[in-house]
């Protein structure tokens, strides 16, 4: 059977394709077989009946090598069979090895993107503790909860109190502001545009400064 090459290495690795075609060639076992006994069922002799008669002369009712030769090729078809098995059974075994291992693979690669993520993040400085339906802050995707790294121009290096985040805020009616925040270990940013609404304020939520 033709595998799949990898990395040119000249391992083989068996594919879903491989595994398909041997059970393509197990059913065609099968169908073989089947028809075999069929031919022996119209005999009315099946797999152990005698080809002899009480007397022990060759049967004259039925057709000896037609019997003969079925029987000879549902035994070689047996063997080949239980060895077809046998081989879907080992390529099954790797390919569910091998996605495993890809997947344990995927899940250590991704604990150490995040872990290299949360890592390369800034301190936030500020925590939103609480968004009106209907608002700016909720129509940019502003949560209850998310700690804020970004905010217009003010950053973690240069922020000291709420005041910078209402002067921003202020001076930027009508603007869309990009901001940054942390959610679940990820930053995750938006753009926020500050403006008149139906409730109080341009933003439509509450912050609260983290204390360093």
């Amino acid at each position: 059977m033709k595998m799949t090459e990898e990395n040119g290495d000249g391992k083989s690795e068996i594919t879903m394709d491989d595994v398909r075609n041997l059970i393509k060639k197990k059913d065609e076992i099968e169908e073989q077989i089947k028809a075999y006994y069929d031919v022996l069922e119209d005999q009315g002799v099946g797999v152990e009946g005698p080809l002899v008669d009480a007397e022990g002369y060759p049967r004259a009712d039925v057709n000896l090598y037609q019997i003969r030769t079925a029987r000879h090729n549902i035994s070689c078809l047996q063997n080949d069979h239980k060895a077809i098995m046998v081989e879907i059974e080992e390529a099954l075994h790797k390919l569910h090895a091998r996605e495993k291992a890809k997947r344990e693979q995927d899940e250590a690669e991704a604990q150490a993107e995040a872990m290299d993520h949360e890592v390369t993040l800034p301190p936030p400085f500020a925590r939103v503790d609480a968004v009106t339906q209907g608002s700016p802050a909720c129509g940019a995707g502003l949560r209850v909860g998310d700690e804020i790294i970004e905010f217009g121009t003010v950053n973690t290096g240069n922020f000291q109190s709420l005041q910078n985040i209402a002067s921003v805020v202020q001076h930027s009616e009508g603007k869309p502001l990009r901001v940054a925040v942390i959610r679940s270990s990820q930053r995750v940013q938006m753009s926020l545009t500050p403006q008149r609404w139906a409730g109080r304020g341009l933003l439509g939520c509450n912050i609260v400064p983290i204390p360093r």
